[in-house]
């Protein structure tokens, strides 16, 4: 009698972010436009908080560990580490200082990558954004972000710093 070999296939489990592989610079130009796009909802929205909670959650990673975050706006309270911090700065809510940042409302946002760096599963973009009032004016603000993948495959914001640039009057 011939012996018979007997080969097991196992399927492993893997999450999504494994599958997805490398962050792409398309990837992150796509996550910017979205994040702006989801600045002018809030604006828009006639329930701006729901529209905020739904924002952070879509793109910030708090629930997949630290984000540091240092809003535009922030002097006092410099620094947001929780959805509610951030949801403060966004809508003006529970910090004295927030005036409701999303609330503006904008009618675009506009990009100018300096530089992505991408970084496997991690990437990193720094530029100018320009928010477009409801007036038309438009305000220049400096950004640095980074991004990393939640296990669906979606980017995440772990980190955002933005600040208004450098006038020496």
């Amino acid at each position: 009698m011939k012996k018979q070999l007997l080969v097991m296939l196992s399927i492993v489990a893997l999450p999504i972010s494994a599958l997805a592989g490398d962050i792409t610079k398309q990837e992150v130009e796509a996550a910017q436009l979205a994040w702006g796009n989801g600045i002018v909802k809030i604006g828009k929205a006639e329930d701006p908080k729901k529209a905020a909670i739904a924002h952070i959650d879509r793109f910030y990673g708090y629930d997949l560990g630290t984000v540091l975050f240092k809003p535009t706006l922030a002097s006092v309270d410099q620094f947001r580490g929780s959805e509610k911090e951030a949801l403060s700065y966004f809508i003006g809510q529970d910090m004295e200082e927030d005036k409701g940042f999303a609330l503006a409302p904008y009618t675009a946002v506009r990009w100018e990558n300096e530089a992505i760096i991408l970084n496997g599963d991690t990437a990193l973009a720094m530029g100018n954004y320009f928010f477009t009032g409801a007036d038309g004016g438009v305000t220049k603000v400096e950004y640095s972000f980074g991004y990393i993948r939640d296990e669906n495959g979606d980017l995440k914001i772990n980190l955002h710093h933005s600040s208004l640039p450098f006038s020496a009057s």
